[in-house]
């Protein structure tokens, strides 16, 4: 708290009247991030020229864009979560609320804004994230888009094989 009040120029003493606490003040920053996050995420989505079928590995060119942004040094949920998360239940909260976005916006639960992702009716979980499923593993924080460029050509394998099956299982046109 004392490298944050120095870096605000702000008193102590109102920088804890704003934020009673650490978790309070990084639950705060988790919002905004979450919030960042998932309108940078489906603006991307929406402005794809892809087709319907193609819009989930939009994501990934999202994620290796983000990968190497400058000033990249990985998740900021996972990061918190790990510092945070056994003594600072509201940051656990938040790291759970981004994760449950996170699977929406890839189309693995349909009550999300940004299920446009998931509009070409794509069985794919999000599990071809560079990510990993329940957050097992870590953003890379190495600013390599070698993580997205490879969960990409996964999803891109798995979409194409999902197509193929449903479209044989429709069977020939009538």
């Amino acid at each position: 708290m004392d490298a944050v009040r120095s870096a605000s120029g702000v008193t102590l003493r109102r920088l804890y009247q704003a934020f009673p606490s650490k978790g309070a003040l990084v639950e705060a920053y988790l919002r905004r991030r979450d919030e960042r996050w998932r309108k940078s995420l489906a603006s991307c989505v929406e402005e794809s020229d892809v087709p319907p079928a193609e819009r989930l590995l939009v994501v990934f060119d999202w994620l290796r864009d983000w990968f190497t942004e400058p000033g990249f040094r990985g998740c900021a949920f996972v990061k918190a979560f790990g510092e945070l998360g056994a003594t600072a239940p509201e940051v656990t909260e938040a790291a759970r609320r981004h994760d449950g976005t996170r699977r929406r916006s890839a189309g693995t639960s349909p009550d999300s804004s940004t299920t446009r992702v998931h509009s070409a009716g794509s069985p794919l979980p999000w599990r071809c994230s560079p990510r990993g499923p329940s957050r097992r593993r870590p953003s890379p924080a190495t600013g390599s888009p070698l993580p997205a460029h490879t969960a990409r050509e996964a999803a891109g394998l798995l979409l194409a094989a999902a197509i193929g099956q449903a479209v044989a299982q429709a069977g020939p046109p009538r």
